[in-house]
């Protein structure tokens, strides 16, 4: 999987991410009734779950969760949109989330 942050997603983020916490790309299912309908999520966390992978990106680590990768495409692009002020995670052929949230956990 390759995951890639535009400038100014890294931007937004810098000063956001604690050295001592990890950023972890969440496929959240909780209240979506189904496991195929979750929503993407950046999450601020203190550690790696024991089913977490983390994955190497032009800007810091990303934990995701190992059966959870299966949802997501294998190019994804994490970018900030200035006008919804929101991140957005898209791939070459779709658009995962639109307005994905920034969580600390």
């Amino acid at each position: 999987m390759e995951i890639t942050f535009t400038k100014e997603a890294i931007e937004k983020l810098t000063d956001k991410i604690p050295s001592n916490k990890k950023l972890k790309l969440k496929y959240d299912t909780d209240g979506c009734g189904c496991v195929v309908s979750g929503v993407a999520a950046l999450w601020i966390v203190d550690e790696i779950e024991e089913d977490d992978q983390e994955v190497e990106t032009n800007f810091v680590p990303v934990v995701i969760e190992k059966t959870k990768m299966v949802f997501l495409d294998e190019n994804l692009t994490i970018s900030f949109n200035e006008t919804a002020n929101t991140f957005m995670l898209t791939s070459p052929s779709q658009i995962l989330n639109p307005r994905m949230s920034l969580i600390e956990k």
